[in-house]
């Protein structure tokens, strides 16, 4: 039996965990996916909308060509508790906007993959039919985090921000280990066929 519209699948984890390697192995099974800190990101650049409210709302924030500059931002973010939550409400609903638009794109798709590191906490699981969640222990997660330069002040900074890995994985349609390349490649095998079977039994 065919669908009317695409299944979409959720894909999150913490900072670190591999979420980004395990979006490109379903991309490279020909999945559609769309990737919020991507859109972020190009949102960010010179002349884009997000760049613009950051201009109006955080000029400190922004490089002389109109780009938004991350470090700078983290540092407001870091010294006023208020930033983030203001940044947000400015942002998020330029991503979903977005996010529509990928999804209207792809309306004919089989399976769509929705990117996003805070899918459960901004409650877009529920949009979802299923999502996975990738996951590694503690320590991978951190040596990772740690070795892109980022602080140890930040990167806890970021674990409050997130619900832990434990509450993903219980709330996971699927789970995902990182450990290796390996054991995420085939486990994007495993969900796909997972789904495929559900799809057309």
């Amino acid at each position: 039996m065919s669908r009317a519209t695409p299944f979409i699948l959720g894909l999150t984890g913490s900072i670190g965990m591999g979420k980004s390697t395990t979006s490109a192995m379903f991309a490279g099974q020909g999945i559609p996916a769309w990737d919020a800190d991507a859109t972020v990101h190009r949102l960010y650049q010179s002349g884009q909308p997000a760049a613009r409210q950051i201009e109006t709302l955080f000029p400190a924030a922004l490089d002389p060509d109109g780009s938004v500059n991350r470090a700078a931002l983290r540092a407001l973010i870091q010294s006023d508790p208020t930033t983030l939550d203001r940044l947000n409400a400015a942002v998020h609903p330029l991503v979903a906007q977005d996010r529509a638009a990928f999804l209207h794109a792809h309306a004919n798709a089989e399976i769509v993959l929705l990117d996003v590191p805070l899918l459960y906490e901004t409650g877009l699981d529920r949009t979802c039919d299923a999502v996975a969640v990738v996951s590694a222990p503690p320590e991978a997660q951190r040596q990772r985090v740690l070795a892109r330069g980022m602080t140890e002040a930040e990167f806890d900074m970021l674990l409050c921000r997130q619900l832990s890995d434990a509450e993903k994985r219980r709330r996971a349609t699927y789970i995902i280990p990182t450990t290796s390349l390996e054991a995420a490649r085939q486990a994007v095998k495993d969900v796909l066929a997972d789904i495929r079977r559900t799809l057309y039994a």
